[in-house]
């Protein structure tokens, strides 16, 4: 026992690892497609438009149409080189999901430890634990799921161009290359050129010399994200069709409203990018700072506070907090589109999808000066703070927290002994009841519309949709659906705003301007008529409605009711209309 002991304390991280991550496998083995697992922006649209490029074997196809949002061209969806993405190729959907998802765990970690041990060298094993338990910090974190792998091999990134700074051979230069297959442009690649650019510059002035290393690193890692997302450059760069980015309508905050964006930013989870940091990291690094500059100033050695990497770390959170709510002040955003022309629309207040990697880098280094105090007392307290920000991170009902969803829903059905409103992975595309529909419709890639049924749903069973999600496809598009919808748009004020100046999510929406997407077993709708252009349905190729609700008014607007469909393993009853 006593070993055993021993052990644990010299061995305390490896436990904690295995513990999380053992939990979550074992909760989602168990519980498998009856996992819980997010809709928004998730389930309602990547894994969808996975699955949309499958039915039409448009993976690696070129000037192909996919059959969504009326067809649009597959340049439009994510690029088949990406390690998440990949995995839908060859893979069951739910296995692909759950592969992406402990992969991001393990990248997290395993990209975090690495760069630890190369910044501390000799030193590492001192802080081997706090590294470990950081790293699986950030690993666990509920991250925007399409993207959990680039949000977790940020560190991997760091690592490889601290090892090209030291000039440790050419090769890491290839590894830079590549390193996009783990990244996205939009949401890290851009950030990640201008941070380096930052850096080139920075080291340049402080070792007096310029940094030749670092700026080569520049035009290989843009060349690399070019090669691995070629469909997204090409839009860019070399596609003269208008989009549904150059017409979205931004906010335009006034300076007390930009301040409140930055605060809200630093103080709270941004969504996609959920840290949360700030009911235990945040406190923990604030406190530990403080002291640090207690003990400065009792020294009356402010420089070495000047010095600390908490410190600038923090600082580099704010910056990035700064540039999130600035992003919002109109004059700003349009400044920066003025200067760099093809990235009108593009969303440059991301910077805020690095923080969450900062804030457990954070929390390393406050936890380090613990370590660095030479008392076990404090290291024990550092040991213990690493494991309750790991406990917090698993119990915050964060929105892709799906490992707490999971454990919350199935617990409350088996002490309630009653299904929850909150549909699971299964219930949500119900395929056993839409292979069901097109089977006795012998459907044969007809373009069909969801009313009241998210249309990811038919888009993963392999139905042609009018509508769909996507925040990139042809203006002319939007305009031609804004026809279709034309009778709720007109009628419904937060439509022509939710819509009008978005159009990201182009639906069937409701004439009383009541929300009938989202996934819920129950969901009512208090006027069951249908505002909708008939004939620009079928002038858009339209046969089919899939609807959730009985509409009143069907034969006013030609349709006819070709059937109505439930089965025990789906939560909703399909009224099918044909036109």
């Amino acid at each position: 026992m006593k070993r055993f002991l021993g052990w644990l304390d010299r061995r305390w991280y490896l436990f904690l690892a295995g513990g999380c991550i053992g939990a979550e496998l074992l909760v989602f083995l168990i519980f498998r497609e009856n996992s819980y697992f997010t809709v928004q922006d998730n389930l309602d649209l990547f894994v969808a438009h996975f699955q949309v490029l499958s039915h039409s074997n448009s993976w690696f196809a070129h000037g192909a149409t996919v059959p969504m949002l009326g067809g649009i061209s597959r340049d439009s969806l994510s690029s088949e080189w990406n390690l998440y993405n990949i995995l839908y190729t060859f893979m069951p959907v739910f296995w692909a999901y759950l592969t992406g998802y402990f992969l991001k765990i393990l990248i997290g970690t395993g990209s975090f430890v690495l760069l630890a041990k190369d910044v501390y060298q000799k030193a590492y094993p001192r802080y081997r634990g706090i590294a470990w338990a950081a790293g699986l910090c950030y690993g666990l974190l509920p991250l925007f799921p399409a993207y959990g792998i680039a949000f977790a091999s940020i560190p991997l990134a760091v690592f490889i161009l601290r090892r090209i700074y030291r000039k440790e051979g050419k090769w890491w230069y290839a590894l830079l290359f590549v390193y996009p297959f783990l990244s996205y442009f939009s949401y890290f690649g851009f950030f990640l050129l201008a941070y380096l650019v930052c850096a080139v510059v920075i080291v340049s002035i402080r070792d007096k010399k310029f940094c030749g290393r670092l700026a080569v690193a520049v035009p290989v890692l843009a060349a690399g994200y070019v090669c691995f997302e070629y469909r997204l450059f090409g839009q860019m760069l070399f596609s003269d069709v208008k989009t549904i980015r150059e017409t979205m309508v931004e906010s335009n905050l006034n300076f007390s409203e930009v301040l409140g964006q930055i605060r809200e930013a630093f103080l709270t989870p941004v969504f996609h990018a959920a840290s949360d940091h700030a009911v235990f990291v945040l406190p923990v690094c604030v406190i530990v700072l403080v002291w640090q500059l207690v003990a400065a100033v009792q020294k009356k050695n402010l420089k070495k506070f000047k010095s600390s990497a908490l410190l600038w770390v923090l600082l580099l959170i704010v910056f990035n907090c700064l540039v999130y709510g600035l992003y919002f002040q109109g004059d700003f955003r349009g400044l920066f589109e003025t200067l760099l022309p093809p990235l009108k629309g593009f969303q440059f207040n991301r910077t805020v999808f690095f923080n969450p990697f900062l804030w457990y880098a954070a929390l390393f280094l406050a936890l380090k000066a613990l370590y660095d105090t030479g008392k076990l007392f404090w290291k024990r307290i550092a040991n213990l703070a690493a494991c309750i920000a790991a406990a917090v991170i698993l119990l915050t009902p964060a929105v892709y927290n799906e490992f707490y969803w999971t454990c919350y829903h199935q617990a409350y059905r088996a002490v309630k002994h009653t299904e929850v409103n909150l549909l699971n992975f299964r219930e949500y595309y119900s395929t056993d009841l839409m292979e069901e529909i097109k089977a006795d419709i012998n459907y044969d890639g007809e373009y069909a519309a969801g009313y009241g049924l998210n249309t990811a749903v038919l888009e993963y069973s392999g139905i042609s949709t009018l509508d769909g999600y996507l925040g990139f496809y042809p203006q002319s598009y939007k305009e031609e659906f804004t026809k279709l919808i034309w009778p709720a748009y007109e009628r419904v004020p937060q439509w022509q705003t939710y819509y009008g100046e978005w159009g990201a999510r182009a639906y069937l929406f409701a004439g009383s301007g009541e929300s009938i997407y989202n996934p819920y077993r129950n969901q009512a709708l208090s006027d069951h008529h249908l505002y909708l252009d008939s004939e620009q349905f079928v002038k858009m190729g339209g046969k089919y409605l899939f609807s959730r609700y009985e509409l009143d008014n069907a034969e006013e607007l030609g349709f006819t009711l070709r059937g109505i469909y439930s089965n025990e393993s789906a939560p909703y009853t399909i009224y099918l209309y044909e036109i």
